[in-house]
């Protein structure tokens, strides 16, 4: 379901004309709260730095939510790093200095500035690094976008979340709010068991994936 669809069929279904401004509100605060429920496969990111010599601080890219990895890339060789809190790395390498820098194995969560977040790293890079970090980012709206991976295959999530801003707008019936709640609770069950369960494993690792009935 591309946004022009999605649009049309809000209007349709609350039987209401919106604003091009509210339409946009509430798929935007839909498609929020969906990617905050479940981790979507168009949410990571990859950023190969670099890692900058003696800059103990890398600031990943713009839009940054939380790390899924970060590993250094060095002499064909993939080292991860570890992720501690800043106090371990101030108590493992207290002594920032040039002969205490080498290739960092730790990192940690550091401070934000404005939407900006700082990691540190540990010890200080003694050279310039090559990185990959997979981390996670809210995708593109629909509203933007006009077509995204959540529109294409989750379109019963994207909707239904959708509805639920717009009753509330309208100051629905509790009972019709209820009713569009569910509706989306359903919908966003059938998106975790498809990505938090079947995306997460294999069946020749994991085997067959069952559902709860409970």
């Amino acid at each position: 379901m591309n946004y022009a669809s999605l649009k049309t069929n809000i209007a349709d279904i609350c039987e209401t004309t919106f604003t091009d401004d509210q339409l946009a509100l509430f798929t935007q605060q839909a498609e929020q709260k969906i990617f905050n429920a479940v981790e979507l496969p168009s949410m990571r990111n990859v950023d190969s730095g670099p890692l900058t010599a003696t800059n103990k601080f890398y600031v990943p890219p713009s839009g940054f939510l939380y790390t899924y990895s970060i590993a250094i890339l060095d002499s064909n060789t993939t080292y991860y790093l570890l992720n501690k809190d800043v106090n371990f790395l101030r108590d493992a390498y207290p002594v920032n200095t040039s002969a205490k820098y080498g290739r960092p194995k730790f990192y940690a969560y550091h401070k934000t500035t404005g939407s900006t977040v700082n990691l540190m790293l540990a010890p200080t890079p003694d050279q310039n690094y090559e990185i990959e970090h997979t981390y996670a980012k809210y995708p593109t709206s629909i509203v933007t976008a006009g077509g995204t991976y959540l529109g294409d295959n989750f379109d019963s999530a994207l909707l239904n979340g959708a509805l639920v801003e717009a009753i509330r707008f309208q100051k629905g019936e509790p009972d019709i709010v209820a009713m569009y709640e569910k509706q989306y609770v359903l919908a966003i069950g059938l998106l975790k068991n498809s990505v938090d369960g079947k995306l997460r494993q294999d069946m020749y690792r994991s085997g067959q994936f069952r559902q709860g009935t409970g």
